[in-house]
């Protein structure tokens, strides 16, 4: 056999390592090892894996590890009883605030959890250039939920008060969003901009303009999420609606807030659909509910989706001032709203988990129970008995179910008791 030259050892080695590298490390399970936590009983659904049953699942080093019809007690070292309760992929919300101390209406994501569910959160332009940095750095790494982002247009954020943050144009400063994007294509989704007469004052669609030209400026394909409600001019809306790309988002699409004189200038005018709205979501624009304090109206939704326009997500757009409207928009409260509508349980848990998973470039790993998937995992009592839903422009409309937060799972850690010991948030 002729002697191997240390070159060809060399290349050899690495290209075994590239090999071992390209396939996650994954001990296989001995017959005597004990999942670290175990969900029992509980009426498992996916609509990732189109799974609906009895199943318990097997958590192990933070990822699932089984879904099984039975997995006996004594192989978890812990478990939750979730017997009569739905359990589903951890909820992704869209459109959520989550920047506090660097926004006047960001709640840390760590306390929605135990009232949505969520276990991963999207911020929704709260930071722009200016204080993006600060936004990963101080809130993103010292936070259980997964937070993803959109960047905003404007250098300063969302600035709510008192001057929004595009009545003066020159915030919105295309090559340093570009730039922001190019630099966090890990961590960011896209730009975000409001088109809210009360916010961008006379600038027309300058300022989504700008937003699309970073996007194309930055090295890969980085979505608009579009804000609307209230837009100046009902020829505005549409002209809004024909520049928006195939993945870009609407958020608040079923907003019926007026524009700062009184009229109502969104998807639907007059009690018809507009038109651009139909063409755009038939050409692949994403439409997101972003509920909100003020941004979703039962006389649109139930207008714009017979029309052709249904929600592709449910996101709950929670902040500091819409988590205490008589809207109650947190995420599993906004999912029942749907469920009264007429959607099915698995459309809605889909509109929350794999829909938005897909929108965030993070499937097959997020929103879903599939093994070797992150253990991200929300517990939740379906709540039958008649309840009366409110939008955010006082109309009500009654439903017969309502979901219900129990429990939230990270990773394979509760939130809350069974506390983990030692405690551990991987």
């Amino acid at each position: 056999m002729p002697a191997l030259s240390r070159r060809k050892f060399l290349l050899s080695s690495g290209a075994a390592a590239m090999a071992a590298m390209s396939e996650p490390a994954h001990a296989a399970m001995g017959p005597a090892d004990k999942y670290d936590l175990v969900i029992k009983g509980g009426d498992v659904i996916d609509p990732s894996q189109s799974l609906r049953g009895k199943r318990d699942i097997g958590i192990r080093w933070g990822v699932v590890e089984a879904v099984e019809p039975d997995i006996p007690a004594e192989r978890a070292l812990r478990s939750i009883d979730a017997n009569s309760r739905l359990v589903m992929p951890g909820l992704i919300d869209l459109h959520s605030h989550v920047y506090p101390y660097g926004s006047a209406i960001g709640i840390p994501p760590d306390e929605l959890v135990q009232f949505q569910g969520t276990t991963t959160v999207v911020s929704a332009g709260d930071a722009g250039v200016n204080n993006l940095a600060a936004l990963r750095r101080f809130i993103v790494g010292q936070s259980r939920a997964r937070i993803y982002a959109f960047v905003h247009i404007a250098n300063n954020g969302l600035s709510a008060f008192p001057v929004a943050e595009l009545y003066n144009i020159d915030n919105a400063q295309v090559d340093a969003c570009a730039m922001a994007l190019a630099e966090n294509p890990d961590f960011l989704l896209g730009v975000k901009v409001r088109m809210s007469e009360n916010v961008i004052f006379k600038h027309g669609l300058e300022p989504l303009k700008r937003g699309i030209k970073a996007c194309e400026l930055c090295g890969w394909p980085a979505r608009m999420m579009v804000h609307i409600g209230g837009v100046e001019t009902a020829e505005l809306m549409s002209q809004i609606l024909d520049l928006l790309r195939p993945g870009d988002i609407l958020t608040h699409a079923y907003s019926g807030a007026p524009n700062i004189g009184g009229a109502f200038t969104n998807i639907v005018q007059d009690g018809k659909l507009l038109p651009a709205a139909l063409a755009a979501k038939q050409r692949g624009v994403l439409f997101d509910v972003g509920h909100g304090g003020g941004s979703f109206d039962y006389a649109v939704a139930e207008v714009a989706i017979p029309g052709g326009c249904g929600p592709d997500t449910i996101s709950s757009d929670i902040h500091v001032f819409s988590g205490n409207t008589p809207g109650m928009p947190f995420l599993p409260n906004v999912m029942g709203k749907f469920l009264a509508m007429g959607f099915s349980l698995e459309q809605v848990v889909s509109m929350a988990t794999s829909a938005p998973a897909k929108i965030i470039g993070r499937t097959p790993k997020l929103g879903t129970l599939q093994v070797g998937a992150p253990a991200d995992l929300a517990i939740v009592d379906l709540v039958e008995g008649p309840v009366t839903f409110v939008d955010t422009r006082g109309n009500k409309r009654d439903g017969k179910l309502q979901l219900k937060p129990v429990q939230t799972v990270i990773n394979g850690v509760p939130f809350g008791r069974p506390y983990q010991s030692p405690f551990s948030v991987r």
